[in-house]
């Protein structure tokens, strides 16, 4: 059976990929080949255009072109296709026609039926070489990309954020974000909402910041408190609070795609992983400024550091580079690395610069000005470095010795006796060698060891056996997921993002829309992972700053000013509120890139403080609060629900750090029955839960928890029945009702009032209405009562439990305001 080759509209689709038919005006005339080269244009009439008769225009001709791409005219030959240029003028081993007549690549293989003879492929060859002359040349440049920089550049995202003067109203506001807010709605004739009530706003501000409902002493303590600051100190406190980073490192870790095993064909455990994740939180909490927080996750390992505390944090950072999935099964090592470095590349664009940066991999992109060779500038870098200690079949990622002081300790104590017991080996070997001639004496050691006495040999195994003990018994040194330097490589672009077609050699440099010729120098000794993370936490980078304002926005408000958080690019949304967007941007940098300032900033607004009440005048000009003239009603995500179901519930394990993986670090999840045997039964916070890629915590798939193969800024809320189900019958849930009501019942003297009255406080952050005790009261004498087969005891626990579960389904509870 002939090797499968796949049709030439199929090659050709692969070709060329939907641009626009407009040649550039911006590229230089010598790009052009010269229609005076009279040899040259015979040599075409000759020996191409024959060929091209021959073999190419009937499916890329004047009344068929597959693919976009025609190859009877000189315009359709260097426009391309769909895919991008197809042949470059001068330079044939960068020309994606060549590589495919050539069959380079076995998925890119043209004339499908047929082949071109050796003749054939070198008299094509030879024409690109030439310039490709012919005879309708004169006056259409050749293309290199569609992208007008100069004009691409315009595009509000790439511009760097200017702080703009700030709008007047009427109404005296609390925040310079009301100014711009309210000036929108007054433009749009919408009114906003008042202020929420107090039991509402700290409710909500808790929830936002540390990720759980407040204790019912603080909400109490808050609303006895009529000071017109008193908000702000809660945030204060909730800002101090250790809670404060476990919620937002949580934030983090769906950008960084975090998890606890690889996924794909081989999910093995990231049993270290967990070391990341610790560092994220305890960044967050200690407000580490966002620039450093970046430099550090993309060169930490480049960093200088004081101590070992330092040195360790920094290169943990780096697993923020090597935590994505992998095909570690990979038989070709080459595409593994590239598909490795593209994944680095697709997350460092979408959770950064919000930009789709893997989209030019196989060719210009399409709707956002980042060439091919931007591509492969950056994925030198990463070339460049060392993500995985081996390539070969099950690759193994590398990661880094994070041995503190008393691991040092311990490590010499070790080496102390490794040495004693070589030197008693040493001094026996000494007399032994004394024994034997000048010239046995000069073999190598093993053979001098056949040549000694049997008494020599006879004590000599015992102690070469415990050495080999010793050795054994080495300490183990704590190590993380992260990456070192590599090998220096500038990657040549690889044709249609094939690493068998290879083209132009492209230096490590920062995509040229953003700096154009003004490159920073990258050194030749290093991978250029610090000149990369120095230009993105640069003052005039336009991006950054403005990406991670709009994370934090989001997660206070339901949506972003950008609603596609991880897209910033033609195919984004709009900022609703641009000239906001770029004052925060600006003013967080001001603010020393602290992220708990500018929280602070936000939760100071009369926009964030806004009742979530409807508005019919409102809904009918703005349905989609897209103005924010009330607060966004949210279900709390999967993690901030469980965490709440076990903190009303008296089980919260507030310990924090450290691994919760059964298996060991690299060693395989599943059991021979493709079982994973994972449990969720620790009550630890539920950032600390493991994270099994293709096999998410049951609870946490019910609510809409990210994928954790991909970075996702932007969690959807789904409602489907199994949550209900969830509910009404799970283990965690029952838990959790039958310890509230066990304690809720323990004090015999309290009153059927003053338990509602408790557990409303407990679950909903407020108190009980007087219709609501009377139903209350009325339901759980009557479950007593109705329950008349069991002891009066245990009849009353379980109306008690009932109630509690009624209160914990509540939309109340699951719902903030």
């Amino acid at each position: 059976m002939p090797a499968f080759r796949p049709a030439l509209p199929v090659v050709l689709t692969l070709l060329t990929c939907g641009f626009a038919v407009k040649l550039p005006t911006n590229l230089r005339a010598d790009d052009a080949p010269s229609a005076a080269d009279a040899g040259g244009i015979r040599f075409f009439e000759n020996k191409i255009r024959p060929l091209l008769v021959a073999r190419c225009t009937s499916c890329h001709g004047a009344k068929k072109q597959e693919s976009g791409f025609r190859a009877d005219t000189f315009a359709g030959l260097v426009q391309g296709g769909d895919s991008g240029v197809a042949l470059v003028p001068g330079k044939p081993d960068e020309s994606l026609l060549i590589a495919a007549v050539g069959y380079q690549d076995e998925s890119l293989q043209m004339p499908p039926d047929k082949p071109l003879s050796g003749a054939e492929i070198a008299d094509l060859k030879r024409w690109v070489a030439l310039g490709m002359p012919h005879p309708d040349a004169a006056g259409i440049t050749p293309r290199r990309s569609q992208w007008d920089l100069d004009e691409a550049r315009q595009f509000w995202s790439l511009q760097p954020p200017l702080a703009p003067a700030l709008p007047t109203t009427a109404a005296p506001v609390a925040s310079p974000i009301d100014l711009f807010v309210r000036a929108q709605q007054a433009d749009m004739q919408l009114a906003p909402n008042p202020s929420a009530d107090r039991a509402t706003l700290i409710r909500r501000l808790t929830f936002d910041l540390v990720g759980l409902p407040p204790a019912p002493h603080r909400v109490r303590q808050f609303l006895a408190d009529p000071a017109p600051d008193a908000l702000d100190r809660v945030a204060d406190r909730l800002l101090a609070s250790p809670r404060y980073g476990e919620r937002w490192g949580r934030h983090w870790l769906d950008v960084a795609r975090y998890a606890d095993s690889n996924g794909l064909d081989e999910n093995i455990a990231h049993g270290n992983a967990w070391r990341y994740r610790d560092y994220v939180i305890a960044a967050m909490n200690e407000d580490k400024p966002y620039d450093q927080f970046l430099v550090e996750q993309i060169a930490g390992d480049l960093l200088p550091a004081a101590n070992d505390a330092q040195r360790n944090a920094q290169l943990i950072a780096t697993g923020f580079l090597s935590l994505g999935p992998k095909v570690i099964a990979e038989g070709d090592e080459v595409k593994m690395e590239m598909d490795i470095i593209d994944e680095q590349l697709s997350t460092l664009g979408r959770s950064l610069l919000g930009m789709t940066i893997g989209c030019a991999r196989c060719h210009d992109h399409k709707f956002d000005p980042l060439l091919t060779e931007d591509y492969y500038a950056l994925a030198g870098i990463f070339k460049s470095t060392r993500t995985m200690e081996s390539l070969k079949r099950i690759a193994r990622w590398w990661e880094n010795p994070t041995p503190d002081a008393v691991t040092r300790q311990t490590q010499a104590a070790h080496q102390a006796k490794v040495d004693a017991q070589q030197a008693k080996i040493d001094q026996l070997l000494s007399v032994a060698d004394q024994q034997l001639t000048p010239a046995q004496a000069k073999l190598d050691p093993a053979a001098r060891a056949k040549l000694y006495s049997p008494d020599i040999q006879k004590q000599l195994a015992p102690l070469q056996k415990t050495l080999k003990e010793i050795q054994d018994a080495a300490p183990a040194v704590p190590s993380a997921m992260g990456v070192t330097e590599g090998e220096v490589t500038d990657l040549q672009v690889h044709l249609r993002g094939s690493h068998l077609s290879l083209g132009k050699r492209v230096p490590r440099r920062i995509p040229v829309v953003f700096v154009g010729s003004e490159q920073p120098a990258f050194p030749t000794a290093q991978s250029g992972r610090l000149e990369l993370a120095s230009w993105l936490t640069a003052d005039d980078q336009p991006l950054v700053s403005r990406v991670m304002v709009n994370r934090v926005w989001r997660w206070h408000f339901g949506q972003g000013i950008v609603s596609t958080p991880d897209n910033f690019g033609r195919l984004g949304s709009a900022p609703t509120h641009g000239p906001l967007l770029d004052w925060l941007a600006v003013r967080f940098r001001q603010d020393g890139w602290s992220l708990k300032r500018l929280h602070r900033l936000v939760i100071s607004s009369e926009t964030y403080r806004q009742s979530s009440d409807d508005n019919a005048a409102n809904s009918s000009i703005d349905p989609a609060n897209q103005q924010l003239w009330r607060s966004h009603v949210r279900r709390l995500e999967a993690e901030a629900f469980r965490d709440s179901l076990l903190l009303v519930g008296h089980q919260l394990d507030s310990h924090m750090g450290g691994s919760l993986l059964h298996v060991g670090n690299r060693e395989f999840l599943f059991n021979h029955l493709s079982k994973d045997t994972t449990t969720y039964d620790s009550r630890k916070r539920s950032v600390y839960l493991p994270v099994i890629r293709n096999h998410l915590y049951d609870v946490f798939q019910l609510f809409d928890y990210a994928d954790a193969s991909v970075l996702n800024g932007n969690r959807p809320t789904t409602t489907v029945p199994s949550q209900a189900l969830f509910l009404m019958n799970a283990d965690l849930v029952e838990s959790v009702c039958a310890s509230m009501a066990e304690e809720v019942l323990r004090d015999p003297q309290t009153t059927t009032s003053a338990r509602i009255e408790r557990l409303y406080w407990q679950t909903l952050g407020r108190g009980a209405e007087p219709r609501e005790i009377d139903r209350a009261v009325q339901f759980i004498e009557q479950l007593t009562t109705l329950d008349g087969l069991r002891p009066a005891g245990e009849a009353q626990a379980t109306a008690w439990k009932a109630f509690c579960h009624a209160l914990l389904a509540s939309n109340e509870f699951i719902y903030v305001q």
